[in-house]
């Protein structure tokens, strides 16, 4: 009995961390998010730059 209750805390606290972990990558992704359609006038409009002279098979992202 003691030994699954040992079993179980130790999977509570697992679980936590591992929440946690979720968490923190969750920021990071939303950070790189923001960072990647920022535009280089700092406008958060989303639109992909465009090229003048290439096309779209050219751009690799």
């Amino acid at each position: 009995m003691e030994r699954e209750q040992e079993k179980n805390r130790e999977m509570q606290q697992r679980v936590k961390d591992l929440q946690h972990q979720v968490d923190e990558l969750k920021e990071l992704v939303n950070t790189l998010l923001s960072v990647i359609v920022e535009e280089p006038d700092g406008v958060h409009s989303g639109a992909a730059p465009t090229i003048p002279g290439q096309g779209m098979a050219q751009i690799c992202m």
